[in-house]
């Protein structure tokens, strides 16, 4: 996001197009014992201020790997994983800062209520086939492609990793 600390990590790809900006990103994760937790928080803030630049020159689409279950509905468990990476406090706070810096996550704004919704799941202990999992990939949407948003799908079904596709379908 434009600081050498987090650039030299390669996690954001961005691409510009006549209307729009798409940035792909892979967020770094807090880690095990919650050893990179500290970054995270650094990367959180400097990647939030990189969206708002790209975001007040046109609309921006984010995609990619968030690292973070924002809310206790994007997770199988989510007593047990309070003070997990992908959904500590700090994690979750940094994703609704996000939101309110002027980004919206467009599988919650169409199905604010859809349980058991995941995009990962681990390997161990045949998390997938009993759906206990995670929702870590999003699409985030400026607002103002907001009236254009017409679907946000998370594609379970297509095999081959531990996490799935997800599609996004904007009206031009």
């Amino acid at each position: 996001p434009g600081e050498e600390e987090h650039d030299k990590e390669g996690r954001v790809i961005t691409a510009e197009f006549p209307s729009y900006f798409l940035v792909t990103a892979y967020v770094p994760n807090a880690g095990r014992g919650l050893v990179r937790l500290e970054y995270r928080q650094r990367w959180d803030a400097a990647f939030r201020s990189y969206l708002q630049g790209l975001a007040a020159q046109k609309p921006l689409i984010l995609c990619g790997d968030l690292n973070v279950a924002h809310q206790e509905i994007d997770l199988k468990n989510p007593k047990g994983n309070k003070k997990n990476a992908g959904f500590t406090p700090e994690e979750r706070a940094g994703f609704t800062t996000l939101l309110e810096a002027g980004f919206v996550d467009s599988f919650r704004h169409l199905y604010p209520d859809t349980p058991y919704a995941y995009t990962f799941w681990t390997y161990m202990m045949n998390a997938r086939a009993k759906n206990v999992g995670w929702r870590l990939d999003y699409f985030l949407v400026s607002k103002d492609l907001l009236e254009g948003l017409c679907d946000s799908k998370i594609r379970s079904a297509a095999l081959g990793s531990d996490h799935c596709p997800i599609t996004l379908y904007v009206a031009a």
